[in-house]
């Protein structure tokens, strides 16, 4: 893994998460170019929200059964054909079918995780990690003014197009770039439905796993609780202001950015279990700064933005984590294990949000605070009582395991490896 491979998979993650993201910001345009309602044109985000759900289960665990490179090839080929056909749609249930193709085969940064974790030695994976995920969450911050920009200066097809362009050309770098793989034998060749139950049965015979999934649906259900009300807290009677106020507050989750391969680092040094016990306890006293903001004025407004720095900071910091020691239980079987661990932190942040918004309805914003406080003490406690009940071999003991005695790039049997 040389580094600018590294910075190739970061952008090509950046570019598959960006394609999530990009239509919120061009929904009125869409709407007004089709002169459609624009509570209609939302079923462009949520057929893509539904279609990425289905790569995820459907798609990604693919990667311990085909190369990467070749999936690669065809994933973001196939990507860049829907936003072409998205582009051009003439109506919107042809741009609602198109937008649903491109979620669903827009998984690339789902097969890219497992791919970097097996040509990576084991003593930098973490920081390798937090690179590939800087470049998701600058994808994602960047998707929505890049689109909502390029939308109003040429209309709403030309982010169609753009993208559309960028994926295809992503796809040719990718059948150069990307070493070929050697797919896992413990994939095999079976069924196809028996093949896609595997994430589900890993999740069952790995305590490890099921820890990390537990951590991340907890602390992104948080994250998501939170991101989910704050609009509602900012567009009504204590703040009054418009929906930019939102987007600029978002922004705060840049510095994500750079904090990443920080946690990565430390990861490498220290193992999952340290980091993900200060991502933990950050998270309360991220809650407890946010009820600050229900004061409104300049001291809710800097609470609100300390808080959500606080609390994008730990949840970004806590995936590497999380990552790190899953990718270290199976090399076999890392797509099937990222795909239990991605569709667990996918039901925590939905859950999360719909419980966010019931939250501060019937309770107010103090009531968000709350729920995201509770979540993450519980995540906490249950790795305490890890620590401390596994304090012999170690809550990570596969992770160091491997950390110890594989120092190279993975070459067991049915691990990902380049062919010389």
């Amino acid at each position: 893994m040389s580094r600018r491979l590294v910075l190739l998979l970061a952008l090509t993650c950046a570019v598959a998460v960006g394609n999530l993201y990009f239509p919120q910001a061009v929904g009125p345009l869409i709407a007004d170019g089709l002169q459609v309602r624009p509570e209609a044109a939302t079923w462009v985000v949520t057929a893509t929200q539904i279609g990425y759900t289905c790569g995820m289960v459907l798609l990604a665990p693919l990667g311990d059964r085909i190369r990467h490179r070749s999936l690669l090839v065809v994933l973001l080929g196939l990507t860049g054909v829907a936003l072409l056909g998205a582009g051009c749609a003439p109506s919107l249930p042809p741009l609602v079918a198109a937008s649903a193709l491109v979620g669903l085969t827009t998984v690339a940064a789902q097969v890219i995780g497992p791919l970097a974790a097996g040509l990576t030695a084991p003593d930098r994976r973490g920081a390798v990690l937090g690179t590939l995920l800087s470049g998701s969450t600058a994808g994602m911050l960047l998707a929505r003014t890049f689109s909502g920009t390029l939308g109003e200066w040429l209309g709403w097809r030309a982010p169609y197009l753009v993208a559309a362009v960028v994926a295809l050309v992503l796809a040719v770098v990718m059948a150069y770039a990307v070493p070929v793989t050697v797919p896992s034998e413990s994939a095999g060749r079976g069924a196809y439905g028996a093949f896609l139950a595997e994430p589900f049965r890993l999740l069952r015979a790995e305590p490890e796993l099921r820890r990390s999934c537990l951590y991340q649906a907890a602390v992104f259900g948080g994250f998501s609780a939170v991101w989910t009300s704050v609009a509602l807290l900012l567009t009504g009677p204590a703040y009054r202001l418009g929906a930019e106020a939102v987007g600029l507050l978002a922004l705060v989750g840049a510095v994500t950015v750079v904090c990443t391969p920080i946690a990565g680092r430390l990861v490498d040094r220290y193992g999952p279990g340290p980091v993900n016990l200060v991502t933990l306890a950050a998270v309360p006293v991220a809650a407890a700064v946010l009820a600050v903001g229900a004061r409104g004025g300049g001291v809710g407004l800097g609470a609100l933005t300390a808080g959500t720095l606080l609390l994008d900071v730990a949840m970004q910091s806590g995936t590497v984590a999380n990552q790190s020691r899953v990718y270290a239980l199976r090399p076999d079987a890392r797509s099937r294990l990222n795909t239990a661990y991605m569709t667990c932190a996918y039901l925590g942040g939905t859950l999360g949000s719909w419980l966010g918004v019931r939250a501060y309805t019937g309770f107010g914003w103090g009531a968000v605070c709350v729920l995201v406080g509770v979540a993450a003490a519980g995540a906490l406690a249950c790795h305490v009582r890890a620590v401390r009940t596994r304090r012999g071999s170690g809550p990570e003991a596969p992770y160091r395991r491997m950390h110890r005695l594989d120092r190279r790039p993975d070459t067991t049997d049915g691990a990902p490896r380049c062919r010389s």
